[in-house]
């Protein structure tokens, strides 16, 4: 969502109430859907490393999100001149590169009971009734609601963000957290994501104009990746508590 990237913009931009780019997300839905592609494809290529050649598997996923982490950036500044041209190779390599790091939690999910394919295929579904119910909310949503919405939503990612690095911090001291906190955060980062669907429905066209249509569709796409990434994290929590 916008709010994981240029929020401050896109609210200064939301608060003159006009939309700019009217026609943006239906010009960014075919991408986001062919990143999604992609996004397999590349955990596809994850999984027959993991499963090949595990030994390897861990450099090249550091080098991987490394490389991810750069390209985000890269690909936001030229998709927001509307670069389109440029952009949208280097979006196509993102997405390779997001699926290959997501191949691990899916590798996880694959061998944990209760959750296999069947819950791969419930966080994918999850992702589709969201979108379904999203665009339907967000994009009726009063000037006053989408603002509120919007800036509830950026606390909770903040909030987020900051217990998910503390976990970080702690499994590097060998200390992880509980099952039962594991659900809760879990939870709180679907509702969020949940949320932050509908927040694009509202802010995107208040924030990106038609030609913008790539920035759109990054915002999205991590809006969704993530959601299915905390559904699993749920789904693995539940069928493995203490």
């Amino acid at each position: 969502m916008t709010t994981t990237s240029n929020f401050r913009n896109a609210i200064k931009k939301a608060k003159s109430q006009a939309l700019v780019g009217p026609n943006v997300i239906s010009n960014a839905l075919p991408f986001v859907g062919g990143g999604l592609v992609l996004t397999a494809v590349g955990v596809y290529g994850g999984l027959g490393v993991l499963r090949s050649n595990p030994s390897i598997f861990m450099p090249t996923f550091i080098g991987a999100m490394i490389l991810e982490l750069i390209l985000f950036f890269v690909v936001r500044g030229i998709a927001e001149r509307a670069n389109n041209s440029t952009a949208l190779p280097l979006l196509a390599i993102y997405s390779l590169l997001s699926g290959y790091t997501l191949s691990g939690i899916v590798y996880v999910a694959l061998g944990t009971a209760g959750v296999g394919m069947n819950g791969i295929g419930i966080a994918a579904l999850g992702c589709g009734v969201t979108f379904v119910v999203a665009r339907n909310i967000g994009s009726n949503l009063g000037d006053e609601d989408g603002l509120a919405l919007t800036k509830t939503v950026q606390l909770g990612m903040i909030a987020l963000l900051a217990v998910l690095v503390l976990q970080l911090v702690l499994s590097f001291f060998g200390v992880f957290t509980p099952s039962w906190l594991e659900i809760g955060i879990s939870g709180i980062g679907v509702l969020l994501f949940a949320g932050a669907s509908v927040v694009d429905f509202y802010i995107l066209p208040r924030a990106y104009r038609d030609e913008q249509y790539l920035s759109a569709a990054l915002s999205m796409y991590l809006t969704y990746i993530n959601l299915f990434v905390f559904i699993l994290r749920l789904l693995i929590a539940i069928n493995s508590r203490d």
